[in-house]
């Protein structure tokens, strides 16, 4: 399937000499995408090349516990480029490790897109496979606005489109079916406004690869789990990008600039509440890996959304895991194969293999 885009390669002579990418998106409609949101692919990273594209992506090394306590040390050997062992599939890959390094007791990868590539307003997706994160790992699917280096966090404002591996899913026994997505803005670290809202999924999210869908608009933003699958599906986060007075607080005013991307695993800290390494038992039969299959930006091609990058989109390769074939069973219905997981539509309801409705 083609998707129809104009690309303007433009040259910019900085330090690295990149080339940036601007899209100027034509309105026209397209096979690969569905009839209910216009949007067309502007960015597709499938991470299927020899080495991590460094004009794009940037690698963290610090051990600063990121604000939050956390235990790991961020190092490049916490990020490669790898075949994840079940599907074959060339992945981006975080892991964490427990071991002695920089006077942290383990380390792990980040990764983040800063200066580099930065959109505003669109539909990012990714296509992950979270570690079991009982007890103590922290993965999360992130952007923060690219004026960071300028006015800092959390005047930047924080759009965290997953989390996983919170104290209360923990407590629960059920983390790893707990996620949530959050906004974070403020004028200080200490007056931050914070608007998380978490979910108890029907089904793990762990351990197989989920779609991870957030549509970002000047008025709202609504973040998704395994929308492809389940097209109906309502979002675990929804949050309207009301003005304010206060500009540091003002949603529509921090939500509407450019935001480059950021992945990362953490390792204990205030989110799962695990401060002590032994705790940690994530960690206690060997590392544990994020493995990310790709990434996509889609936008509509209005005069609001803006898109850089210093490297051009990969072509879109078909998913062969995905698969949708019909059975034999008692009354009409389908078996739906989606990322390892069994799922069953019938009467136009989706439900999973122990017969919970999904949408």
């Amino acid at each position: 399937m083609l998707y129809h885009t104009k690309q303007l390669y433009t040259m910019l002579h900085h330090t690295k000499q990149l080339y940036t990418i601007l899209l100027l998106l034509l309105a026209l409609p397209l096979a690969a995408q569905s009839s209910t949101d216009a949007y067309t692919l502007v960015w597709n990273e499938d991470f299927t090349d020899a080495t991590l594209d460094r004009n794009v992506w940037n690698i963290e090394v610090n051990g600063d516990g990121g604000g939050n306590n956390e235990l790991q040390y961020y190092c490049e050997k916490g990020v490669t480029l790898d075949v994840e062992p079940i599907t074959g599939k060339h992945c981006l890959v975080l892991t964490a490790t427990k071991e002695d390094y920089q006077g942290k007791k383990c380390t792990s990868g980040r990764v983040n897109t800063k200066n580099n590539l930065y959109y505003t307003f669109g539909k990012i997706e990714a296509r992950i496979k979270f570690p079991n994160t009982a007890n103590g790992l922290w993965p999360a699917f992130w952007q923060m606005g690219n004026d960071f280096d300028q006015v800092g966090w959390p005047r930047c404002g924080e759009t965290d489109i997953i989390e996983l591996g919170n104290a209360n899913g923990i407590n629960r026994g059920t983390q790893d079916r707990y996620f949530n997505g959050a906004l974070h803005l403020g004028s200080a670290w200490n007056t931050v406004w914070c608007d998380a809202q978490d979910i108890t999924y029907p089904y793990s999210v762990e351990d197989t690869f989920h779609i991870v869908t957030m549509i970002w608009t000047p008025t709202s933003i609504d973040m998704y789990m395994d929308r492809d699958a389940n097209p109906g599906v309502k979002p675990y986060f929804h949050a309207d990008l009301e003005p304010n007075n206060d500009a540091n607080y003002d949603r529509s005013r921090v939500f509407a600039k450019p935001n480059f991307i950021i992945a990362n695993l953490a390792v204990g800290g205030n989110f799962p509440q695990i401060w002590d390494i032994n705790k940690i038992t994530a960690l206690a039969d060997g590392p544990r890996s994020v493995y990310i299959d790709w990434i996509r930006i889609y936008q509509q091609g209005t005069d609001k959304e803006t898109f850089i990058s210093p490297s051009p989109s990969d072509a879109i390769e078909p998913d062969d895991d995905t698969a949708v074939e019909d059975i034999t069973l008692s009354q009409p219905a389908q078996k739906i194969i989606h990322n390892g997981q069994i799922f069953i539509r019938k009467n136009g309801q989706l439900y999973n293999i122990v017969g919970q409705q999904i949408q």
